[in-house]
């Protein structure tokens, strides 16, 4: 507005009607003004460029934002569109409400057929009196929200019905956090647990800062700490200096504090109901573990209180913490926890470990990556290995002493073979007796190779030859299935250019998706082996 004035008497005895103006800036003049009747009016002076506000659907809009929880009712009438009306029945009149009409609707018969044959007119329905009234106003505004009520007062049907209100969402929370302090500050508000089922870089919280019941503003990261705004809610605090800039904010110990005691209510809500009712902790898990796990790499307090509350589960779906899945598997691999990204791309590798009574832990959102690398930095002597990463000992059998110089001989002549066939002198092969004989090829990526793609593909590298980098599949030959025992003993057999070429796409499926062409010469290359069996 060029210009903003105020008029307002209050409904005091003997009260001085007060007429403020300002135009903008830091200055204003205030005086004696003329108003006759208690209440306030506030006149905006709009510029061409913002007209728009003038529209009744806009103010309706801006008001809804800001003033939607103010603690006292706000009505909006357009009055160029003049008086309004509704019709009410007369048990619904009230001493508020301004009558316009009254409308006597007569009593409503219908003829009804006796027993002995004659007909009657019967009252079905007797005579009422309506009133045509003035439309009685509705608030825009809820002046008793939710947060303000005791946690012991609240049902779960209304903090649920509050969710869909101020988010508009219709897919129920996990669960929720009343936040309720008087002392040393004052705060309140409602933090709820969405369920988080997509693509991390995409999540946007919404935490809705409130002062005295007027919205200030979404996410306010100095107040609100940052792994918290996956969160939808809504936190009211009378006490939060508004008058400063942001960088004060972020140097403001009572800000500080303000962000350190919802981090604490936070993590007693998650560590106490782990420790209080485990089975509904299990059941939320696999939903709230990418916020807890993000808490814990941004939020060294937050760290500190979840870090016997963290979990895992294994691929028999059961949960454990990380203690117990070192100490479970400390004979077959100590200090190493095996995990899984993709159940069904790597099924392969978990059958193996299966079969061999070992386990593994499914990490299958993305934030994991970053989370597998934070642990290993808190615990130096614990590694995580990818199930893919390499071929465990506990998955091969031993070459006996006097069998080495012959399985040398073996390897050589298969990594000669293979990287002829497929045309690839760079084909890093490794050749292994593996206890499974039903697996002829697999392929492994090392762990730090892995990592190294993925962090080229955050950063958008991803377009980049991986091969710079060194991270490049190793296939590995199972010599004791009888394919690649038939390529050792038939190394001219014009079948084995088809049966190299097989167990390599064979063994990358199982690693990556293969590219269109590939695709396409594997699907061909099937048919030509099936046609085989046919003569």
């Amino acid at each position: 507005a060029d210009k903003v004035t105020i008029d307002t008497l209050s409904y005091q005895k003997d009260a001085v009607p007060v007429h403020w103006e300002s135009d903008g800036g830091t200055s204003y003049e205030m005086g004696e003004g003329d108003k006759k009747e208690s209440g306030t009016k506030i006149t905006l002076y709009l510029n061409e460029d913002s007209t728009e506000f003038s529209n009744e659907y806009r103010a309706r809009e801006v008001i809804e934002k800001y003033c939607s929880f103010m603690p006292v009712p706000i009505y909006l009438t357009n009055s160029a569109e003049g008086p309004q009306y509704e019709t009410i029945e007369k048990d619904e009149l009230t001493d508020k409400d301004t009558i316009v009409e009254t409308i006597v609707e007569e009593a409503k018969t219908e003829e009804k057929e006796k027993e002995d044959g004659t007909k009657e007119v019967v009252e079905v329905s007797p005579a009422k009196e309506k009133y045509k009234i003035l439309k009685r106003p509705v608030a825009l505004n809820d002046v008793h929200p939710l947060w303000n009520k005791h946690p012991n007062e609240c049902t779960d049907e209304e903090y649920k019905a509050f969710y869909r209100k101020v988010f508009m969402d219709y897919k129920e929370p996990l669960f929720w956090i009343h936040l309720n302090m008087d002392y040393p500050f004052n705060l309140k508000g409602i933090l709820y647990f969405p369920k988080i089922n997509m693509e991390y870089d995409s999540l946007e919280g919404v935490i809705k800062l409130y002062n005295n019941q007027v919205f200030i503003a979404d996410n306010i990261k100095e107040v609100i700490p940052e792994f918290l705004m996956l969160l939808k809610g809504v936190i009211d605090c009378p006490d939060l200096p508004l008058n400063v800039s942001r960088s004060a904010l972020q140097n403001d110990g009572f800000v500080k504090k303000i962000s350190d005691y919802i981090t604490k209510k936070v993590a007693d809500k998650l560590s106490g109901m782990c420790k209080t009712d485990r089975e509904t902790y299990e059941k939320y898990w696999d939903d709230i573990n990418p916020f807890i796990k993000f808490g814990c790499i941004k939020d060294e307090k937050f760290q500190e209180k979840m870090k016997d509350y963290i979990i895992f589960k294994n691929l028999e779906g059961k949960y454990l913490t990380l203690p117990e899945c070192i100490d479970e598997n400390k004979e077959k691999h100590p200090n190493t926890v095996f995990y899984v990204t993709d159940e069904k791309e790597q099924s392969q590798y978990i059958n193996m470990f299966k079969s061999q009574g070992q386990d593994a832990i499914i990490l299958s959102h993305n934030i994991d990556s970053a989370f597998v690398t934070y642990l290993e930095q808190k615990h130096p002597d614990m590694q995580f290995l990818r199930i893919d990463a390499d071929v465990h000992e506990s998955l091969k059998d031993e070459v006996a002493e006097d069998e080495k110089e012959a399985f040398k001989k073996t390897t050589d002549s298969l990594v000669e073979i293979f990287r002829k066939e497929l045309n690839n002198d760079k084909l890093n092969v490794k050749v292994e007796k593996l206890k499974d004989d039903k697996v002829a090829s697999m392929a492994v990526l090392s762990e730090q190779e892995r990592r190294m793609a993925e962090m080229m593909k955050m950063y958008g590298m991803g377009g980049m030859d991986p091969s710079m980098f060194g991270s490049q599949a190793t296939l590995v030959l199972n010599a004791n299935h009888p394919l690649v025992q038939f390529l050792v003993e038939h190394k001219r057999s014009k079948n084995v250019p088809i049966i190299c070429k097989q167990l390599y796409d064979l063994a990358m499926l199982a690693h990556k998706p293969l590219s269109p062409e590939e695709m396409t010469a594997f699907v061909q290359r099937s048919n030509e082996i099936m046609m085989l069996l046919t003569k």
